[in-house]
Formats: C-alpha cells, structure tokens, sequence
C-alpha cells in the first residue's frame, strides 16, 4: 500500500476524470492536470498539494483526484489531514476500493493494526486479487515469520498482477525461507526479466549458487548488484562469505571492511573479520574485532567468550573476567564460563572473593557431577587426584577436554608447570576439538 502505486495511476486518474465531465473540460481543468501529472513526476509532494489548494470548482468533488490528494496528505506527514479526508471519501463511496486502500493506509501510519486489517478485508471482499491488499497482508505475516501465509498472499497478488515487482519479491522470498527452490528461482528470475537491475534479485541468486558451492557465480551475481546499489553492506557481507569459502582471505577481508565502512554501528562485519583473523592466527586483530563486536551488540555473548579468551591470553585478567561474566549471563548454566572468571580471580589474588563466587555457583549443581568437584577444587584449592581420576573415566570426548583444561590451568596459577604444560598437551592433540578452552591451550603453548 505505498505511494508510488497510487501515483502510478495519475495518468489514468486524470483522463478518466476529465471525460466523465458532463460537459468538455475546461481550460482551466487541463491546464491543473497537466500541471499535477508534471509535479508529480518531479517528486515535489508539497508543490503537488499546493495545486490542489487551487483546483478547478469543476474538480473538487472527483473521487479519485481527492483519494490522490489524501495519499500525498499522508506521505507529506499530514496524517490528520489525511485522514479527515479519508473519512469523508468512505462515507461517500464505501466500497471504493482506492478509498478504502486509503483508510487503509492512515490507519498503518496510525498504528490502528486492526482498523489497517478491517480495511483490506473489505478490499479482498471485493476484489480478492487485489494486489496492493495482498501484498500488505503477505508483509504483515512476513513480519511475524509465518512464511506460508505470506506466500499465499503474495501468489493472489500475483494473480491480479503477474509482473508487480514487489509481489514477485515477496513470493521469492517466502519460497527461499520455505525451502521452495524452484518457485523462488522463478520469481526472482523473472523480477530481472521486467527489471535487469535489480539488486535484490541478483543477490539472491546468489545465494542459490553459494548453497551449490558455486562461488564464482555467486560472487558474480552480487558484484553485478553492487553495480546498481552500492552502498548496501548486506551485498559486501555476502562477497566476503563467498570469497572466504572460496579461500580468497584477503577479498573475504576487503568486502567485509567495505562493509564495516558501510554500516559502522552493525556487529556482523567485525563479527565476520574477527573470525577471519581469528582463523589466521592474527591475534591482535582478532582480539581487537572481537572486542568491537560486543562494543556494537552487547548481547552477542559468542564475542564475550573471546573476548574472555584473548584477554587471558594477554594478560588482562579483570578484562578477562569481566568477559566471561558477561557471557555466563547470557548461559549461566555453561560451567566453564564460572570457572574461567575463578581462574580470573586467582590471577589478581582475590582468593576470598574466588571463593564466595565459587559457593554462588556449587549451589544447585549435582554434587556428583564432574562439573561440581571442579568447582570445588578450585574453591578449596585442593583435591586434585580424585578430580585427575573422574577426568580419566569421563566418557564424552568434550566435557573430558575441558575439564583437563581447567585441571591444566588449575597446576598453571600454582606455579606447577609441568603437570600443566602435560594436560594442556593432552588437550592440543585433541583432533577437532572446537571448545574455546582447546584454542586458549593452544595459544598458552604456542611460542609468542
């Protein structure tokens, strides 16, 4: 229910309005159609309801004009306007559906969601392919991620326009999150036979090629929407996500910069070169991205973890705890991020506050778990052999990698290296182990 669709009919509007006149049009009628046709063309919105301040008497009682007049009300912010005007037309042509799509869309600017809803039911009444009514209804449950619903809505409008780019968009979409391959491949094909520019039809090609792990032709795709809408980061984002799985690093890390440059306040872009230098073994710059990250989304708690990570690493252990703090927040149940922020406590010499925060967490926990005699041993800084031993019996690959982790770090802030240096060892040679305390074991024994 835009403006545009409105406008688009000017031409039509006007010629219509001009031949139901009971007599020939005046002069003067031409003249204030010729007059608004060209004004709107310019996109003056403001110089187009000042010629309506000086319409023709012959003129003012058409409907279609007013309902014109009513939507230029409402994109200039007059919404009262509007609406007194769209208030008035529907007492006077109730099941006009121009009208109605009016009322429609002062009550949306109003936020009258149900006022907006009763509105386009009367215009699907009438006219169930009505496009614009359709499409405002597939957005709405879009919006509210009920996929089908939205593509149903998107298909009747579709009905009443075959070539409505913005209904074509819409079923494409839909169809992707629905796994519909084929219908959405149509539609977006289809949006670039009626407009080879598209941006948003080429960059979702794409992502088609991408699933297929054809990344040139994805790249393809998306440098050939850059070329019709180049400020948008989402479109650098993808280039660098099909450049880094193309292992072209350094076109991964220019796109992602590009996009960053873009759209500064986004967190995804750090998030993504973050990993990137992360991968690369460019530490500092991996700590430095991830720190961003949770500067521009704080409740991204993924960053928090290494954030926490790299700061130990350096050295920075209130930085550290503070890190891990947060991101237990965001997963209290994660053990391993209380155990971190004891080992954080440990390092500063805040012995008895390690032990209060150790007593906050042991509460609730299974007294038998592997999890609780960690904890334990750590508060009362003794206990090793028996938790050694449970560690050795542990059945899961993962928790048994962390656990020596942290039975490692444990013999490290003592001062027992050698028994630490031995579990981290354990731990490094540890095929595909993904658990960030298998990365920091290995930055703690890598060379600096």
């Amino acid at each position: 229910m835009k403006l545009r669709n409105t406008i688009k009919k000017i031409s039509v509007i006007i010629f219509i309005s001009l031949c139901t006149f009971v007599y020939p049009a005046t002069s003067a009628e031409v003249k204030f159609a010729q007059d608004l046709e060209k004004t709107l063309n310019s996109g003056s919105i403001e110089k187009a309801l000042a010629l309506f301040e000086k319409m023709p008497a012959g003129m003012e009682k058409d409907t279609g004009l007013q309902t014109l007049k009513g939507s230029l009300l409402l994109s200039a912010g007059k919404v009262n306007d509007a609406e007194k005007l769209a208030s008035e037309l529907l007492l006077k042509e109730p099941k006009n559906i121009d009208v109605l799509a009016l009322n429609a869309m002062v009550a949306k600017q109003k936020g009258n969601n149900a006022k907006k809803l009763q509105y386009l039911k009367q215009i699907i009444a009438i006219e169930p392919n009505n496009p614009e009514a359709n499409i405002e209804l597939g957005s709405e449950q879009a919006l509210k991620r009920n996929y089908r619903n939205a593509r149903d809505y998107y298909a009747k409008a579709l009905k009443g326009d075959p070539d409505n780019l913005e209904a074509l968009f819409g079923h494409g979409k839909m169809s992707y999150y629905l796994e519909k391959d084929d219908d959405s491949k149509q539609s977006f094909n289809k949006i670039l036979e009626l407009d080879p520019h598209n941006s948003q039809a080429l960059s979702y090609l794409a992502k088609f090629e991408a699933e297929a792990r054809q990344y040139k032709k994805a790249i393809e795709y998306v440098l050939e929407a850059v070329k019709y809408d180049s400020l948008n980061s989402d479109y650098y984002l993808d280039l660098g996500t099909y450049s880094r799985f193309s292992g072209k690093y350094a076109d991964a890390e220019k796109y992602w910069k590009k996009a960053v440059e873009l759209d500064p306040d986004y967190f995804l872009g750090y998030a993504y070169l973050a990993g990137l230098y992360d991968e690369q073994n460019k530490y500092d710059l991996a700590y430095e991205y991830y720190k961003k990250v949770v500067q521009k989304n704080p409740k991204y708690y993924y960053a928090y973890e290494s954030v926490g990570m790299f700061a130990w690493y350096k050295g920075n252990y209130e930085e550290s705890k503070a890190a891990f703090e947060e991101a237990r927040k965001a997963n209290p149940d994660n053990v391993s991020y209380a155990l971190m922020v004891m080992a954080c406590q440990l390092k500063m010499k805040k012995l008895q506050d390690m032990k209060k925060y150790a007593q906050s967490v042991m509460k609730g926990m299974d007294r038998n778990s592997l999890e609780f005699q960690m904890v334990r041993m750590y508060h009362d800084q003794t206990g090793d052999s028996p938790v050694t031993l449970k560690i050795q019996n542990e059945q899961s690959r993962s928790k048994r990698g962390k656990m020596l982790f942290y039975l490692a770090l444990f013999y490290d802030i003592r001062g027992n290296i050698s028994l630490a240096q031995k579990y981290y060892g354990e731990i490094t040679e540890m095929q595909g182990a993904s658990f960030f305390e298998a990365r920091l074991a290995l930055l703690l024994t890598s060379p600096n």
